[in-house]
């Protein structure tokens, strides 16, 4: 398990002109962030939260007080400790346990490293940054993250189906 902490949401602006935020959702909704009081390692503390029916969500932190402040936080990611998620089930796993792993291919070829999953919308994509080569840029390629093309993965390494690493 990852001591990284993990990202929640996103401020992506002011809302009104009392200090409300409105927040991008990484999570399963509003939901995912009600458990949820003290962000930040503590900086910013949850005091109201509700769906703003885009699929986003509206919050009000104790220690902004205005729209001014409200602004100021533009861009700020909402983070928790990884330890305050709830455990997961056989087969599922946070983006932040997978992003830094090494992967390798089922033939055992070092493949390079984890650096971001993405969903657009057909399921989660691993990005997968290769190792430079001398007098080349790094290369980067994606691979879904389904059993065919990811039979294996653990906390210390993911396995990727030789065919769907090969340049």
């Amino acid at each position: 398990m990852s001591a990284r902490p993990v990202t929640l949401a996103a401020i992506s602006g002011a809302h009104g002109v009392g200090g409300e935020v409105r927040l991008k959702l990484f999570g399963e909704g509003v939901e995912s962030l009600k458990p949820h009081r003290a962000f930040n390692e503590g900086a910013l503390t949850l005091t109201k939260l509700r769906d703003d029916g885009k699929g986003g969500a509206i919050a009000r932190f104790a220690e902004v007080a205005d729209r001014t402040a409200a602004e100021k936080l533009r861009g700020t990611v909402l983070t928790v400790p990884r330890a305050s998620l709830p455990p997961l089930a056989e087969g599922e796993y946070y983006y932040t346990d997978l992003i830094g792993l090494p992967a390798v291919s089922t033939a055992g070829e070092g493949l390079g490293t984890c650096i971001a999953v993405e969903n657009f919308g057909a399921g989660d994509v691993l990005e997968i940054e290769r190792p430079a080569e001398e007098g080349k840029p790094r290369r980067r390629f994606m691979v879904p993250m389904r059993p065919e093309a990811v039979p294996e993965w653990n906390g210390e390494r993911l396995v990727i189906e030789a065919a769907y690493a090969a340049d």
